[in-house]
């Protein structure tokens, strides 16, 4: 019984998958509280599948497929930003068209081009053939992105719930916004292997979302953010040996799951707390 349970641990790209789970968990749970916060959370959706025409780019030209990502995470986010300032379009509508335009240029320049690159790796990962160098870049990324994060959490608390207190307080409101723009980026190109584009997206919004319905101070939801990402990325990566499934989506929907529960917690708490007040008035 203990061998089989502990066969996953026995190959080494399940060993690398576990690696990559636990790198890019603390990033992406950071980010996705000040995502729900600010409500950027089709931000995050935009980003990733705008990155896709800057990973074809970087392939024709011969560059590292993170530098064509990033690049392009960059354009959407820096494009997205400038037309709801300048334009009576609400930002929603706006992430909307420069993403799906996006989108459908990557695809165009994908198949207009022949080559061997898998386009199913990019879009949603792949978790059991990462490797050393994979290790390294995302471990980098996601180091810089959660030291940047945890020692500026207060600054972007605040931006993100009141933009005109942080300028008054004299705070660089601007490097704020497009810093946590950058790391949004860079967050999306270390999970690129790991998860691909399109399932990064519930990384980048679940934890926050779950840690929302789960506590009411900011600090403890950054912490407990972390925590479900850690263990919905390696308990999915773990099952998926067992199921016989694709690692990914295995962790989408545990984090699903686990939203559901929160909710009905949430629900179940607030129902009872209307029944006292009710009680009580009586």
């Amino acid at each position: 019984m203990t061998e089989t349970l502990l066969l996953p641990f026995q190959f080494p790209f399940m060993q690398n998958a576990f690696w990559i789970c636990a790198i890019v968990a603390f990033p992406t749970a950071l980010l996705s509280c000040f995502l729900v916060l600010k409500g950027w959370a089709l931000m995050g959706d935009a980003i990733s599948h705008a990155v896709l025409p800057g990973i074809v780019l970087a392939y024709i030209l011969g560059l590292p497929l993170i530098l064509g990502a990033f690049a392009a995470g960059m354009t959407t986010a820096v494009a997205t930003g400038y037309l709801a300032q300048n334009s009576r379009v609400k930002q929603d509508t706006v992430m909307g068209v420069v993403f799906s335009g996006m989108f459908g240029v990557g695809i165009i320049l994908y198949t207009s081009i022949s080559s061997d690159m898998h386009l199913d790796h990019v879009l949603f990962g792949n978790m059991l053939g990462v490797g050393t160098q994979d290790l390294w870049t995302a471990g980098l990324i996601a180091l810089g992105v959660s030291v940047g994060l945890l020692a500026k959490w207060k600054d972007l608390l605040l931006h993100a719930f009141d933009p005109a207190q942080a300028r008054a307080s004299g705070l660089a409101v601007g490097w704020l916004h497009y810093g946590l723009l950058t790391a949004l980026s860079l967050t999306i190109v270390a999970t690129l292997t790991a998860t691909g584009l399109i399932l990064a997206v519930g990384l980048l919004i679940a934890p926050g979302a779950i840690a929302f319905l789960l506590v009411r101070s900011f600090g403890r939801m950054l912490a407990v953010a972390c925590a479900v990402c850690l263990v919905s990325m390696l308990g999915g990566a773990y099952a998926s040996f067992f199921l016989d499934s694709a690692p990914a989506p295995t962790v989408i929907l545990i984090l699903t799951a686990i939203f559901i529960a929160a909710f009905a917690r949430r629900m179940a708490l607030t129902r009872r707390a209307s029944r006292a007040q009710g009680a009580a008035e009586a």
